[in-house]
């Protein structure tokens, strides 16, 4: 099998970095950390399941995604993040792979839990996400939120990666100021300027986008949690994002 590195980032991941990284050495032969200075004792378990940490001041989603790869004993790259795990057949597609093209990306399709419960509804599921890429060819883009892996080819494994996304659903609200803080942040890097219609406007569209085109209304109460929670998603980051020019501006 060609060598694989698995790369990580964290912060503050110390109950559930260890999992991650029991995931990966099933298929990696190198693991890599890059830690955000985490206050809690993630580098200590990290480097206790014998991976390799380095740590860097948070860069945005992108490029600290992409810091680990050049630091890599290999070329391909298996990038999970700490609340993700490798499902039996992702392992399994992943061994048989022959890995002869570096211009070839792989996907993999997340099962996303909030608790135990698998969520599916709305867009949940497949939610097709790339995670294994070779490094001369394939990388992260530097966006500052939500990044992908940009590649010349992708091709699906069809295999599944288990993602824990929200222990409950006070967890999930939780995530969502989280990440409305640090989208608004990322966007005002970009140089979004503020406006008082677009909270509103994007709330809305999300909504529609969940219930209606992603059928969401048809799905039960999964489909309204999600079209809810992703509205209200939208609204916090550009309302954070208004919050953020107001604070610039004051004496």
């Amino acid at each position: 099998m060609i060598p694989i590195t698995g790369i990580v980032i964290t912060l503050n991941e110390e109950t559930r970095i260890g999992d991650c990284i029991d995931s990966l050495k099933m298929v990696c032969d190198e693991i890599i950390v890059v830690d955000s200075f985490s206050q809690d004792d993630t580098v200590r378990v990290a480097e206790g399941k014998g991976a390799t940490v380095l740590l860097q001041k948070y860069l945005g989603d992108g490029p600290q995604k992409a810091f680990g790869a050049p630091r890599a004993s290999n070329d391909w790259i298996l990038a999970l993040d700490a609340d993700e795990r490798l499902d039996e057949d992702a392992v399994a597609a992943i061994r048989n792979l022959s890995l002869d093209d570096p211009s070839v990306a792989y996907s993999f399709r997340r099962r996303n839990f909030c608790g135990n419960h698998w969520v599916k509804a709305a867009g949940f599921y497949p939610d097709e996400v790339v995670r294994l890429y070779n490094r001369r060819t394939s990388g992260y883009l530097p966006k500052k939120a939500h990044s992908s892996v940009q590649s010349p080819r992708v091709e699906s494994t069809g295999a599944h990666i288990r993602h824990f996304t929200y222990e409950n659903l006070s967890h999930w609200i939780q995530r969502i100021d989280q990440l409305s803080t640090r989208d608004a942040w990322a966007m005002k890097e970009r140089g979004v300027s503020p406006s008082a219609f677009r909270p509103a406007g994007h709330a809305l569209s999300a909504m529609i986008r969940k219930l209606i085109l992603k059928g969401g209304l048809l799905q039960g109460s999964d489909g309204l949690t999600v079209a809810m929670t992703t509205a209200f998603h939208a609204y916090m980051k550009y309302a954070k994002l208004n919050e953020l020019h107001e604070n610039e501006r004051q004496p």
